[in-house]
């Protein structure tokens, strides 16, 4: 349990559902007649619903992204740092609010849910789900909160690619759009990356065509190793060389082929931790989620034409040293901006963190973040 719990955190949150009955219709073609969606709020909603902000979570994100949501939880939220009184994200001005996305394992409706025709989980039949589909389902959610417009819509990595479908989609919706870390689409290499770790997954013996959970098992090395390799591309060579080196784990080499290196036993961690709190389906549909985004494809390739009817003002933030997510791409995103004519601040943050650097309290993205959101604050008054 935390020791004690910061004058600056949110505290003590706890998770909602929300139920729907209306029918959703998917990018893929299938319909969910009912769904759920798990959800936090950190704030409170002004008389004016005008200091609302909604933030998109990444791959391995969920809903719960401050404060802890017990006595007995030992971490934050996913981005504890960012949001909180005091914080960038100040929860004295913001009514903030995270959502699971549908396909989740948190809480939403997803694979590891009761399909509510049949009774049984859902598991592979739960239908593939795009960023388009996230942002609809996002679009009807802020209206059983009585909230009109959001503020601003902020995410990062997958998280941004919402920011930037939003801003397409429901362009009178959000005042603000903040995109850090992101792509406008993934590139060969990352799409290849995320095939070998479903591969991984789906050739482990307990992955059961999907349907693990109605055996009582879960894949569990092909989860681990899946976490594994993600891992690896999140961080950068300048991390791990500053974190790890090639420092061995007991002194010496063991000339075998169980773990010499301490990076080989800090990812062997890493991959079991996330198999206890992450759902094997839920990964392989949130990679294909990542794959399939391209909003410029509905616009003849041109991700400027799709921007002209964005009315949302932009900040657009990378890190020097992610290449996932490369600073290229967030060059395309702002080029693309400027070429439709719409208001655009950018800045590559010096970080040797890799991708993760987004999750990171880095003083200086802090900062320049800081000042953005101070600026969104003050248009409320």
């Amino acid at each position: 349990m935390p020791a004690t719990i910061a004058d600056n955190s949110v505290g003590i949150v706890a998770t909602q559902i929300s139920h729907f009955t209306e029918a959703l219709t998917l990018e893929c073609g299938k319909t969910l007649n009912e769904y759920d969606i798990a959800y936090e709020t950190y704030g409170e909603l002004n008389a004016s619903a005008s200091n609302a902000i909604l933030i998109c979570h990444a791959l391995s994100g969920d809903q719960h992204a401050a404060g802890y949501n017990s006595q007995d939880d030992k971490k934050p939220g996913w981005w504890d740092s960012a949001i909180g009184p005091g914080k960038v994200i100040d929860t004295r001005q913001f009514f903030v609010v995270c959502i699971n996305n549908l396909g989740g394992c948190k809480g939403s409706s997803g694979p590891n849910t009761i399909n509510p025709e049949t009774g049984k989980f859902w598991g592979p039949d739960f239908p593939i789900v795009t960023v388009k589909d996230w942002v609809k389902c996002q679009h009807r959610f802020m209206s059983s909160l009585n909230i009109s417009r959001w503020c601003a819509v902020i995410g990062g990595s997958l998280g941004g690619m919402q920011v930037i479908q939003w801003t397409i989609d429901y362009p009178d919706l959000l005042k603000h759009a903040i995109v850090i870390a992101a792509a406008a689409k993934l590139s060969a290499q990352n799409i290849a990356f995320n095939e070998v770790a479903r591969q991984s997954i789906m050739s482990d013996p307990d992955f059961c065509d999907g349907h693990y959970l109605e055996k009582n098992t879960v894949p569990r090395r092909g989860l681990m190793l899946a976490r594994m390799l993600g891992h690896i591309t999140y961080l950068s060579d300048d991390a791990m060389r500053d974190k790890f080196g090639r420092e061995l784990r007991e002194g010496k080499l063991n000339f075998g082929f169980d773990v010499d290196f301490q990076v080989e036993s800090y990812l062997r961690y890493q991959g079991r931790s996330f198999v206890d709190r992450f759902d094997a389906n839920t990964y392989l549909l949130m990679t294909k989620t990542l794959d399939y985004f391209d909003p410029a494809g509905d616009y003849g390739d041109d991700l400027a034409l799709a921007f002209k009817q964005a009315s949302a003002r932009f900040l657009v933030i990378s890190f020097t040293t992610d290449w996932r997510f490369a600073p290229q791409r967030s060059h395309e995103i702002v080029k693309s901006l400027l070429q439709a004519e719409k208001q655009v601040s950018y800045i590559e943050v010096e970080a040797t963190h890799g991708h993760d650097a987004f999750l990171i309290p880095i003083p200086h993205y802090m900062n320049v973040f800081g000042s953005h959101m101070k600026i969104i604050a003050g248009e409320l008054c």
